[in-house]
């Protein structure tokens, strides 16, 4: 019997020629919805996704020969875990693959906003040359708090080691974790000292909204909020009504509570209030979800998420 592997995303193509090597007959739907799948998913050994679909307990007791559903990249909210492996199917992702694209990226925006980059790029262009308007604020010296320390915390903290800051870490999961230059606190340390908060979380019922007023507020100082995660883990209004109240004073946003499914941004027409005022704001740095995204982690997360199907050694 042919091993089977269905693509529901597009990935780059080393994952699939990979697979091929170690056996599996390779199949490519990138278009059916659930109810379309259910009717074939029977016949595939493992699937491939991405952020088009959610994998759900109803397609998944329809899977009846189903070993693994990898996942190209980093989260897995859009999969029933427990149910699948209650199932005694293998999920699997690569975040090995992108961590060292969301350090960089969040570093940069980082930059990007203490030195007033963006803004001063965008004046120099219309002949506006403002020297003290842009006067910028280092790193060095700073108290940095990274929630989370899995692969894209410990690698933004990897990064941050050159800057002459202190570096303080939280995850709820663990202990003993942090390598020399890192301080493993509690968030009650972090919410006294810090000044630059960075958050490298999944996104679940637990970490919903974690990012509120209330949140926020335990603060002692005035803050900076770095979230390269997941969009629906900050409260947008919230941290809306603290910026403009400049407890926090700048934002960088790769991501948005206002993402759809397959992590688009919902057209401008349908933005909040909240977004509307939050996009105006100078002290923010925007981008499309595209912390991982670089050409060397589309390569990288593809191979390692091979690598790791190929270790099930399924028959």
């Amino acid at each position: 019997m042919a091993k089977k592997v269905l693509f529901l995303d597009t990935t780059h193509p080393i994952l699939y020629e990979k697979l091929k090597e170690y056996g599996f007959e390779i199949h490519f739907d990138f278009e059916s919805k659930e109810d379309e799948l259910i009717s074939k998913i029977s016949e595939y050994q493992g699937i491939i996704i991405r952020s088009r679909i959610k994998i759900t307990s109803k397609l998944i007791q329809h899977a009846s020969n189903l070993k693994f559903i990898g996942r190209v990249g980093s989260g897995l909210e859009n999969i029933d875990i427990n149910f699948a492996q209650q199932k005694g199917i293998y999920c699997l992702n690569s975040p090995e693959g992108n961590r060292d694209a969301v350090a960089e990226h969040a570093l940069g925006m980082l930059l990007c906003l203490n030195n007033k980059i963006i803004k001063s790029d965008q004046e120099v262009r219309n002949g506006i040359w403002l020297r003290e308007e842009n006067r910028g604020s280092e790193i060095a010296g700073k108290m940095v708090g990274i929630i989370g320390f899995g692969n894209m915390g410990s690698a933004f903290a990897q990064r941050l080691r050159g800057f002459d800051c202190s570096i303080l870490a939280y995850d709820k999961y663990k202990t003993n974790y942090a390598p020399t230059y890192v301080r493993e606190a509690s968030m009650t340390e972090i919410f006294e000292q810090a000044d630059i908060i960075s958050f490298h979380i999944p996104y679940n019922s637990e970490t919903h909204y974690l990012i509120n007023q209330s949140f926020i507020e335990s603060f002692q100082k005035n803050i900076i909020i770095i979230n390269t995660s997941r969009g629906k883990v900050l409260n947008t209004n919230d941290l809306v009504a603290q910026m403009e109240l400049n407890k926090v004073t700048g934002a960088c946003l790769d991501v948005l509570e206002y993402e759809t499914t397959n992590l688009q941004n919902l057209a401008i027409n349908q933005w909040t209030d909240a977004m509307v005022r939050l996009s105006k704001m100078k002290n923010v740095v925007l981008s499309p979800h595209i912390a991982g995204w670089t050409h060397e982690s589309n390569i990288k997360l593809s191979l390692i998420l091979a690598e790791k199907i190929k270790s099930l050694n399924i028959d």
